[in-house]
């Protein structure tokens, strides 16, 4: 049976996800892998996991992918430095708080105009969502306070709280990153018949910080199988 892989927010964490990948996942051409956003920021090279990422699409891998609220600081942010000389822009200020300088270094730039164009442009192509026939990929969540909750693609960037109306999205289970979640937490989402969702981000970037965290996440959607992968990188 074709294998349908989901992974969410590497964070420039680019040889654990080689280590998740290849040690584990170890995709054939008929599978399909799904990742969630945040491929930059907080790790050392958000372009070597760009690159990674880009290098199994050009080997005619079934890649889809969704853009991240990372990923939205740094296309809009290279677009308004554009226009500047000396002074930041306000989202460049407001990005530097959550990495940005690391993913500058990773592409060997000082200012975000400088990034090559073909990163921002695969950046921008990235889904606000995914369908699929019995699952929702999305990167943080869903605004259900709104008639039609596709509509508000700025939810799926950067919501941390919501409740699903199952009905609204035609019974389907949201998966999710965004915001980190405790390992055991995550399996009972997973095992558990009584969630709307599963979140389904470990928050990579935080070895041997918290209890319970600091793996890269795959999750194999016809099986329900779960993949933990420990952090490489720091």
């Amino acid at each position: 049976m074709k294998k349908r892989w989901v992974i969410p927010d590497i964070h420039g964490c680019v040889n654990t996800l080689k280590q998740l990948i290849e040690t584990n996942v170890q995709p054939t051409k008929e599978d399909s892998i799904y990742f969630l956003g945040d491929y930059i920021d907080r790790g050392p090279d958000g372009k070597g996991v760009i690159d990674y990422i880009m290098s199994f699409q050009k080997e005619g891998f079934n890649i889809q992918y969704l853009i991240g609220n990372h990923e939205y600081y740094c296309i809009n942010a290279h677009e308004q430095d554009k226009h500047r000389w000396l002074t930041k822009s306000s989202i460049q200020r407001e990005w530097e708080r959550y990495g940005a300088k690391m993913t500058l270094n990773s592409f060997g730039v000082k200012r975000p105009r400088d990034i090559d164009e073909k990163y921002i442009e695969w950046m921008s192509k990235g889904k606000y969502y995914i369908e699929l026939d019995d699952f929702i990929l999305v990167h943080a969540g869903m605004n259900f306070d709104i008639p039609n909750p596709f509509d508000d693609t700025m939810s799926m960037l950067w919501v941390r709280d919501f409740k699903v109306d199952p009905i609204r999205i035609g019974g389907k289970k949201i998966i999710h990153g965004h915001v980190p979640v405790e390992y055991s937490l995550i399996q009972l989402f997973i095992d558990s018949g009584g969630y709307d969702f599963i979140a389904l981000d470990n928050g990579v970037y935080y070895r041997d910080q918290k209890v319970g965290f600091g793996n890269l996440m795959a999750l194999e959607l016809n099986s329900m199988e779960l993949i933990a992968q420990p952090n490489v990188d720091f």
